[in-house]
């Protein structure tokens, strides 16, 4: 076995050759722009994800954003809270308090480790988009109609599934406090339009100026974080050690495996977005181990599950980063807020915050997809809307998991239409010219050739189980089997090739294969199906093994 550090080698580690004087300004700059841009977005998707006080989700933003720029394997990675979490967290905190998120967060980040090291990264590739596209448009859903009581000043009991939610928000729109109303509409405004005409400053912080400004001034009764949840905490927020049961082990292991898969798929979809823009590579593995110690990190000190934010990430890139100092400046700004600034965030209208989040939701559903995919392959399209309604409507554990199972059935499904197994005639062969070509050539009498094409696999076996039924009523002497266009076969399809050879053998026929390729090669090996054929049976080509079934009938076959 390999020593585990040749499996985790972060990208702090290489991402500093050649590095100057210029280099580090661009890095401060960035880091600088991306501390404020996550500001808002901090305290918003902690208050959120229902964390005990909004300087939590600063406090994850900090230490997962330091944990994965020097740890991680992105060079460019920016980390923290993010909305794909928020329905989940939530469900945690609703079900098992602020603790239970603690302990869930701790479990995803061990998760997240151990897929690192066992080296699942390149697993997570395939993901069907289809899948990732309605589970994150359910998601901006989920965030957007959550945010409407607070941004319109509702109170009420909050159900914990959406369409009871949106329900209850339309049964209370009558009861809106226009003083909240007009300052989140004026806020939602300001953080859509900003960006059209001034891009240096973040429509975000524009907009949390201006709405606290705006509340503060007029004396509006807006209700903010000071007056919901009390002073702003400044200073290090303290060790804390969660509690950990092993009955609230059990009960969080699916949360906390979503967790781990959710964090996985954005932070990798994160990485690939920085390797796009800024022309770099990025370890998928130490990404992943990165990701996991943040989150183990985390909960010891207040703070909850956090991972790789693809728009903070791209706005990294644009801001002129040049290393992972970018995200470690970052953590700082955010830092350096707490300890000097901290006691001002107490001012912030929470209608703000959420129209902030719904600005986050705005912009990460991914409407267009559905109609680029309406125009494509029909099946895309249903598995992408079953996703996003079953995580709409019922929660995002159960949307992605049919996502997945519809996805895989789909794929199956094809790759066992495009698997075929047909007699072949000099008459019916595709290929017309070369050794591999069958027309021209004379086949021997008691003769029988097959073509197989594509993956043989569970789903095709029964296409060479009715294909040998019904090639004819008359015992061949030989049986040929081309397999130059099979490139894998799985344990099914060779039991069904197994009987196939037997029942031939205890008929009196030889069986021949032309082309074998290196994986059906090495499972017909370790099977001994190599041994009972024989390996002087397997042929390079077809007219080899033609030459080799003549000599055959000629001298009595089997």
């Amino acid at each position: 076995m390999s020593d585990w550090r040749d499996r985790y080698r972060p990208v702090a580690g290489t991402a500093f050759a050649g590095y100057g004087k210029a280099d580090l300004g661009r890095d401060v700059a960035a880091g600088l722009s991306v501390g404020i841009i996550a500001l808002p977005l901090a305290i918003g998707f902690g208050i959120a994800s229902g964390a005990e006080n909004p300087g939590q989700g600063i406090w994850t933003a900090i230490i997962a954003g330091l944990v994965v720029a020097l740890l991680g394997g992105s060079r460019f990675q920016i980390a923290g809270p993010t909305g794909a979490f928020v329905p989940v967290l939530a469900g945690v905190v609703a079900l098992h308090g602020y603790g239970g998120l603690l302990v869930a967060t701790l479990m995803a980040g061990a998760l997240l480790v151990c897929m690192g090291l066992f080296r699942l990264g390149a697993l997570l590739r395939y993901v069907p988009y289809p899948v990732i596209a309605g589970f994150t448009t359910g998601i901006a859903v989920i965030i957007f109609v959550g945010q409407l009581p607070e941004f319109f000043g509702l109170s009420f009991e909050r159900p914990r599934h959406l369409p009871d939610l949106a329900w209850e928000t339309a049964r209370h729109l009558p009861s809106t406090d226009w003083h909240v109303a007009v300052t989140g509409g004026i806020s939602l405004a300001v953080v859509l339009l900003w960006p059209r005409r001034w891009s240096r400053l973040p429509g975000a912080i524009v907009a949390v100026l201006a709405g606290s400004l705006l509340v503060w001034s007029l004396d509006w009764p807006v209700a903010t974080i000071a007056s919901r949840f009390g002073a702003f905490p400044s200073g290090f927020p303290g060790f804390r050690v969660p509690e950990i049961s092993l009955d609230l082990v059990r009960e969080l292991a699916g949360p906390a495996f979503i967790i781990a898969a959710l964090g996985a798929i954005e932070s990798l979809l994160s990485a690939t977005v920085a390797d796009g823009m800024a022309d770099t590579r990025h370890d998928s593995n130490a990404e992943l181990i990165g990701q996991g110690l943040a989150n183990l990190l985390t909960p010891f000190f207040g703070g909850f599950a956090a991972t790789g934010a693809i728009a903070r990430t791209a706005a990294n890139i644009r801001c002129g980063a040049r290393s992972p100092l970018s995200g470690v400046v970052h953590s700082l700004v955010l830092l350096a807020f707490v300890f000097a600034a901290g006691p001002l965030a107490g001012h912030i209208p929470l209608t703000t915050l959420s129209a902030v989040l719904m600005a986050v939701a705005i912009r990460m559903a991914e409407w267009d997809t559905f109609g680029g995919l309406w125009r494509g392959a029909r099946s895309d399209f249903s598995t992408m809307l079953l996703t996003f309604g079953l995580t709409v409507v019922f929660d995002l554990t159960i949307g992605v998991a049919a996502g997945l199972i519809i996805a895989v059935i789909l794929f199956v499904r094809r790759m066992e239409q495009i698997s075929s197994v047909r007699l072949l005639t000099p008459q019916s062969d595709p290929e017309y010219t070369g050794q591999n070509s069958l027309r021209g050539k004379r086949v021997p009498d008691g003769v029988v050739l097959f073509r197989i094409e594509g993956p043989l696999f569970f789903a095709a076996a029964e296409k060479l189980e009715n294909a040998l039924r019904g090639h004819g009523s008359r015992p061949p002497r030989v049986v040929v089997f081309r397999m130059r266009n099979v490139p894998a076969m799985d344990a099914t399809a060779l039991h069904a090739f197994e009987l196939a050879v037997e029942k031939m053998q205890r008929d009196g026929a030889a069986v021949l294969l032309t082309g074998v390729q290196p994986q059906p090669m090495r499972l017909l090996y370790r099977s001994g199906l190599v041994d009972k054929i024989g390996i002087e049976h397997f042929c390079a080509h077809i007219e080899e093994a033609l030459d080799r079934a003549a000599a055959l009938v000629d001298g009595g076959a089997g």
